[in-house]
């Protein structure tokens, strides 16, 4: 498979959505950066000390399901809030709360902005198909299926393991490997013989939780050494990175 960078003993992809497939990444650190500076500003006044959108979004909220990544955040600072219920309002200030206020801006900054998907992810998407690899998207979002049609790219994969799927399943988020493990279920392979593509610090250790085949670390944001000291057996740049031997691991 090394046309694919990939061992031959894989015979899925197992991609994450923000970040790996699609530009969506800064959308949502983006979103998080406006409801947690609002949040802290009322909460502490002018004085606040802000959500830093690339610390506080890779090592608290990257990868997470939405009302993890407020827990973790909150946690971080020395705040609790009361959980609430997952149809609490925006204006609610528990945990369920805040995330809808956070899904409320991310929409709309989506609609604002549209979806882009990485033309060299689309290409290696496209090369595994025609390689006869099964393939899935695994994401913590409950808007992946329309960010993958607002993307075009719907019709590239067999399986979607998202976040509504997961609440519906009950499978925990990541960096705990369940949705991961669902996945390649789904698509009637073992771990061993699936490949996870990850840009998030809990996606790597999710797929070193899960004993995965192979762990493709995506480094958009300069954090390669992070990931691999998380779990990636390799980290390239840009997935189009792994299609022939030509291309150059980081």
């Amino acid at each position: 498979m090394t046309s694919l960078g990939l061992p031959e003993s894989i015979r899925a992809c197992l991609f994450d959505l923000d970040g790996v497939l699609t530009r969506t990444a800064t959308v949502h650190a983006a979103a998080w950066k406006e409801m947690f500076d609002a949040f802290l500003r009322a909460r502490d006044g002018e004085g606040f000390r802000p959500f830093d959108a690339v610390e506080d979004y890779d090592r608290y909220v990257d990868g997470m399901p939405r009302a993890d990544g407020v827990r973790s955040f909150l946690a971080s600072r020395g705040i609790r809030l009361p959980e609430g219920d997952p149809d609490d309002p925006p204006e609610r200030d528990t945990v369920q709360g805040l995330g809808t206020r956070k899904n409320a801006i991310v929409l709309e900054k989506i609609k604002e902005m549209g979806v882009e998907a990485f033309e060299g992810s689309v290409r290696y998407v496209h090369a595994a198909r025609a390689a006869g690899l099964r393939r899935a998207v695994v994401s913590s979002s409950a808007n992946c299926h329309d960010v993958l049609v607002a993307a075009g790219i719907a019709d590239l994969f067999e399986v979607r393991i998202d976040g509504v799927v997961a609440a519906e399943r009950k499978l925990p988020g990541k960096p705990r490997p369940d949705t991961f493990l669902e996945a390649a279920r789904e698509l009637g392979v073992s771990p061993a013989q699936a490949a996870v593509y990850e840009d998030a610090l809990a996606g790597m250790e999710a797929g070193r939780a899960g004993d995965f085949g192979y762990v493709v670390g995506v480094d958009r944001v300069g954090q390669a050494e992070a990931l691999r000291s998380h779990g990636a057996d390799v980290v390239v740049q840009d997935l189009e990175q792994l299609l022939g031997e030509a291309g150059e691991h980081t």
